[in-house]
Parts: C-alpha cells; structure tokens; sequence
C-alpha cells in the first residue's frame, strides 16, 4: 500500500489531534487507566497543540493519509528536544510518531521514521531523540529495529499518574 505522507497545515491541526487521540487510546488501552488517557489526550493532544506545533518554524508536523480517500492515519512531530539527557549540538526530538492499527504490517511506520529522519537531516539536526513508555516492547523494538539506542531515562506524567519512560538516540 502507498501511504500518503505531507507536512501539516495549521487547517490539518484537527486531523492531527483526531488521529494522536486514537492512537493513543490504542496503544494505552488497558494499560493505563481511562482517566488517565482522556486527561492526557485533552491537554497533550487538542488540535491548539498542533496548531502550535505547525506553526513553530522550529517543529515539523507529518501526516499519514490512507491512499482511498485520505483519511489520516498516523503521524510524526518534531520539536526542540525537551528530554533529561546531556544535549549535543544538532539534538532533535521525535517527539510524536503514532500509526493507527490499521495500518499495522503495511510498512507505514517504517515510511514515517523515515521521513522524520530525513526532515531532521534537512533541517541540520545530527541527532534523533524519543522517549517511549519503559514497558511498551512493541515500540521499543521498533525503534532498536530503527537504529536507536538506550541514552537515559525519564518520569513521564499521564493524567495524575508518572511513569517510567526510556529515552532513544540515534544519528540522522
């Protein structure tokens, strides 16, 4: 399948924040508790957040669109690193990559890594960071299939819970 990938217009913040809700109830759905997930979607996650994001000359905001009739799948955001680990002159954060299960197997994921890579690499970054939930192996794997590496560690608030959080690196 060919997944349609575009950088995000401020009218595309609706999208964004329709497809990162889904994707994280997705994913934290009988992981984290349900309040903790709609509390983290409504402020991490409103479509204010993207439209800040988009606008930001120092972010990119990617999005997936499904070739029959374009509706959004998955997404990528790059921000200004904001992790608890020594910064290097170049550091990025990947600090949203989400796919909606319907895509899982198609590849989407792998296309979406490989843009952010090369959107940071365009805009003169050397290094990628993440940070992903300790205990979620699905994307921690990804992301060492992807190149990353452990670099450090992090709390991480969801709602009024903290987690424990890994932080990823790699060179672009």
């Amino acid at each position: 399948m060919t997944w349609t990938l575009r950088r995000a217009s401020v009218e595309d913040a609706g999208a964004a924040s329709l497809v990162a809700g889904a994707g994280f109830l997705e994913t934290f759905a009988g992981v984290l508790t349900g309040p903790d997930i709609v509390a983290h979607v409504a402020a991490k996650s409103a479509p204010a957040v993207f439209a800040a994001w988009i606008a930001d000359p120092l972010s990119a905001v990617t999005l997936a669109e499904h070739p029959d009739g374009g509706a959004p799948v998955g997404y990528t955001v790059l921000t200004a690193p904001d992790l608890p680990v020594a910064m290097q002159p170049g550091d990025v954060e990947l600090r949203r990559i989400y796919a909606l299960s319907i895509t899982r197997g198609t590849g989407l994921g792998a296309a979406l890594m490989t843009r952010a890579t090369a959107d940071a690499r365009a805009s003169g970054h050397a290094r990628l960071l993440l940070g992903v939930k300790a205990t979620n192996n699905r994307a921690r794997a990804f992301y060492e299939r992807q190149g990353f590496a452990l670099a450090g560690e992090r709390r991480f608030l969801v709602g009024e819970t903290w987690h424990d959080d890994v932080v990823y690196a790699r060179a672009v």
